[in-house]
């Protein structure tokens, strides 16, 4: 009676029975199709039929029944599951909890679960009682605990959130209660302590299965665990004939400990859902592993612990991405349940809230507790989680919305309430103001940004703010210094700026290409040290990606050949021209691409051999592709650049358009890229007529009094002599900064309106100062130098380095030393456009084999777009 008539019309449409079964307050719910009876069980119809055998025989194949479940579209799909999907099912069962005729099963799950279906076989098939709970027992806890104990139950089945509302009772569960089964929720260590507790003599197992593999086929059993509140319980082993694979987007094995999606296969599955045929390719795939026909995707993340136990770890679907950050709800909701004062949480991102998309938490407090205030709340989630994990709304509840099954119910939680010290949202008043936000809005990939709101706490950082300072230049037609967004990183804060900026005047133009073309200043450097010789292969720039799956070779060798023929610096040689040298653009040319085959145990070989291969400017294409195929489906792709045509985020633009094109050939449609406003060449001419006269000069005079009095070399105290002539011979060594860390340092920057990069930066420099014994350090750090909006979907070597200097004289704590610090990376970005090159040319240091000048370490803090793709 609680099923909505449109869904109970279209199971009985799509299931086409030609008989069902209903009762008097049911039947005037159902209009029937042509040739469906409907039989009343509640009455007349159900003295009325045969007794007679149909004289059917029935195959394990047969379907024993087709269940209904949520489809991500609304729409029901019908589960088909087959009688030996059900046998194998049960006999498992019959085998690993063998029931006795003193014992009485609860069957309290509705019919319209698969979870009822064991309920109701399991003390069929082994002359135990059946008990038929009360209509109000799988909701509510006390009349399911009168149940209980009227009935002498001594084996139960329950969802998570069910049984901590079981246990909140006043009232302990029957003594006649001995095994109790959990599934279809995570089950909390929390829960399993507080079981022990109420009841120690109960044997508690937590089940996991999806209804497309037979109601369970992963099971743990709780009595051998430790009781500890930080470990997740297991979900366990496969059932019998039942297998489990925890793989990667390539359906390759993950190892012990890794995250993956988890597969099921074996006798358990279920045949594909009914009259859906599509979805069944998609969600019953071909198994690698030989191991069964089939693998069912089952949407969940898990991964294998050493023991050979299974740990799931959320649904797929349930990753959410605020200010692009994956996040994991689950995560967040382990993190609150360690508070003391809180029994239940749950964690979701709503996007009807007055801020738009948020992290809303709700939580029900402990019994006797109040929930502390939100703000202390923030403070102990910092100390393990980052600052996007961390919810902008608490909601205090009574208790979690339950569905009719028992499970959290996400869609009844209730729209948050904003608290005293959430971000609340203002409306931009001006039309500058309401431009801005919708600019915060698209650089922050939120869905709106109100007119107080900080750029920095709602994610951004300096690469961030750069690209924001170029749209606002595009939008404004002005000048907007970097250092404005920091000192008004607001929309009503830059509004207010917007009157006092220089208008922008210097656009990039096509550079005439009857005259010769210059190099860059970055590229003028690598030549020269070019033709030094000894890098060898230090300024190559390689990716490799594997692709899984079938690849349409020549489409991709397609897709490359039009990248070629977009952008001119990937047709560009490099000829020598009196003292420095030219740009030379080759007309466009075809890349040929063709797949070799290649053992899996040499790909790495053949990658090292391709990379090192050396590149000669004058003569050679910059580019080179290489397709290594290492089974049917599966090839590696190689692509190597010399750094003078390309740097790390033309490298995201390079395979970000490589996708896109691939598509239109494999497709047959047109590309879908728009015409290129200017190429790299034209920059290249336009860097060089910026940076002279009265500019240079001011950009020169702001480095040479902030690098006066740097020291010439870093002396670390290493425990061998440099070499004589620099080797590149290095290692490296990875660490990770632990969650609770990475916390307090976000946390420590936004009290100061700094970025994690000055924080991080200066930390590095306090460190190098201890090592070194010197007062001032000296840092290199890379910086994408895009500040053209023409320049951002251009491939090309635009990025420039910075040396930022520090001065620990006089013992500064650390707060002092962030400011200069921050003082220090504004102002080299205000004046970011004199190239590296040049400044090096200015201060003339002493020139020496075995040093980089001016400065000899680097920091960086890798946050350009990233390079991934996929291919359709």
């Amino acid at each position: 009676p609680t099923y909505p008539a449109e869904r109970l019309a279209f199971m009985a449409e799509d299931a086409k029975a030609p008989i069902i079964l209903v009762t008097a307050q049911s039947a005037d719910r159902l209009a029937p199709a042509a040739g469906t009876t409907l039989l009343r069980i509640d009455g007349d119809d159900a003295q009325s039929g045969s007794d007679t055998s149909p004289g059917r025989s029935v195959s394990g194949s047969d379907l024993a029944y087709v269940i209904y479940t949520s489809g991500s579209t609304g729409r029901p799909k019908g589960v088909m599951i087959s009688h030996g999907a059900l046998a194998n099912h049960m006999r498992w069962m019959a085998d690993a909890f063998p029931l006795a005729a003193e014992d009485a099963v609860l069957q309290k799950t509705p019919l319209s679960f698969d979870a009822s279906v064991w309920e109701l076989f399991a003390p069929l098939m082994a002359g135990a009682r059946l008990v038929i709970a009360g209509p109000e027992s799988h909701r509510d806890p006390a009349s399911l605990l009168a149940d209980l104990s009227r009935f002498e139950v001594t084996t139960l089945q329950l969802v998570p959130s069910m049984l901590r509302a079981m246990l909140a009772e006043t009232i302990a569960p029957s003594r006649s209660l001995a095994r109790l089964f959990c599934g279809g929720e995570a089950l909390t260590p929390d829960l399993r302590g507080a079981l022990r507790e109420a009841a120690p003599g109960v044997t508690l197992t937590n089940l996991y299965g999806p209804t497309e593999a037979c109601i369970q086929a992963i099971t743990h059993s709780c009595t051998a665990d430790r009781p500890t509140l930080s470990a997740r319980i297991p979900i366990g082993r496969p059932i019998s004939n039942v297998s489990a694979f925890v793989l990667d987007e390539a359906l390759e094995p993950t190892p012990i400990g890794v995250a993956g999606e988890l597969y099921i296969a074996g006798a358990g599955l279920a045949r594909g859902y009914l009259n859906r045929p599509g979805l069944t390719a998609e969600r019953f795939v071909p198994n690698p592993f030989g191991d069964g026909e089939r693998l069912y995707r089952t949407g969940d993340r898990a991964r294998w612990r050493a023991d050979g136990e299974l740990e799931y770890l959320g649904r797929l679907d349930q990753q959410v991405k605020v200010r692009g950050f994956r996040i994991e709800p689950g995560e967040i909701e382990a993190a609150l349940l360690a508070h003391p004062a809180v029994s239940q949480a749950a964690v979701v991102i709503r996007t009807d809230t007055a801020a738009g998309a948020q992290l809303v938490g709700y939580l029900v407090p402990a019994e006797g507790c109040e929930l502390p205030p939100p703000a202390e709340l923030k403070e102990q989630l910092r100390r393990t989680l980052p600052d996007h994990m961390i919810p902008t709304f608490f909601v205090a509840l009574d208790g979690l919305p339950l569905s009719p099954n028992g499970k959290l119910d996400r869609k009844a939680l209730p729209s948050p309430e904003l608290q005293s010290d959430s971000r609340v949202y203002h409306a931009p008043t001006t039309p500058e103001e309401e431009q801005l936000a919708l600019l915060f809005a698209e650089i922050l990939g939120v869905e709106r940004v109100g007119r107080n709101e900080n750029f920095f706490e709602l994610g951004g950082h300096s690469l961030l703010a750069t690209g924001l300072a170029v749209r606002i230049r595009q939008l404004f037609g002005l000048n907007l210094p970097l250092r404005a967004i920091f000192e008004a990183p607001t929309p009503a804060g830059l509004a207010a700026r917007l009157g006092t900026l220089e208008a922008a005047s210097d656009a990039i133009e096509p550079a005439d290409r009857r005259k010769a073309l210059p190099l860059s200043f970055t590229q003028e450097r690598l030549w020269f040290l070019d033709q030094l010789g000894g890098t060898g292969g230090a300024y190559h720039v390689p990716m490799a990606a594997t692709i899984a799956g079938p690849l349409d070779v020549a489409a991709l060798g397609h897709a490359f050949t039009d990248l070629i023929a977009r952008h001119e610096v990937l047709r560009t040689r490099f000829a020598e021209a009196g003292e420095g040298a030219v740009q030379r653009i080759d007309a466009p040319w075809t890349l040929a691409l063709a797949a070799e085959d290649v053992e899996p145990a040499l790909v790495e070989a053949r990658l090292v051999e391709f990379v090192r291969r050396p590149f000669d400017l004058q003569n050679d294409r910059l580019l080179r592709v290489a397709l290594f195929r290492v089974a049917p489906e599966r090839h590696v792709l190689a692509v190597v650049l010399h750094h003078i045509v390309t740097d790390g985020w033309s490298m995201g633009v390079m395979m970000r358009e490589v996708g896109l094109l691939y598509a239109a050939h494999l497709f047959g449609r047109p590309s879908p890229l728009a015409p290129l406003p200017v190429q790299y060449a034209d920059w290249a001419v336009w860097q060089r007529s910026q940076l002279q006269g009265e500019k240079l000069e001011r950009q020169l005079g702001w480095w040479r009094e902030k690098l006066a009095g740097a020291p010439a070399a870093l002396d670390l105290p290493t425990d061998r002599p440099r070499p004589a002539v620099q080797s590149f011979a290095g290692d490296i060594h990875r660490f990770t900064v632990p969650a609770e860390l990475a916390g307090q340092l976000q946390a420590l920057a936004r009290r100061e309106g700094a970025t994690l990069f000055m924080v991080l930066l200066a930390a590095y420099q306090f460190i190098l100062s201890r090592w070194s014994g010197q007062e001032q350090i000296v840092v290199g750090t890379p910086i994408a130098n895009r500040t053209r909006a023409e320049a951002e979907g251009l491939i090309g070597f635009f990025a420039n380095t910075l040396a930022l200097p520090a001065d620990l004289a006089g013992a500064p704590t650390f707060r002092e030393l962030l400011a200069q610090v921050r003082e220090t990376a504004l102002g080299a970005y205000a004046h970011q456009d004199l190239p590296f090159e040049k400044l090096v040319e200015a201060l003339q240091p002493a020139r020496e084999l075995n040093r980089q000048p001016i400065f000899q370490t680097m920091f960086v803090l890798q946050n350009t777009p990233p390079s991934g793709g996929s291919l359709p």
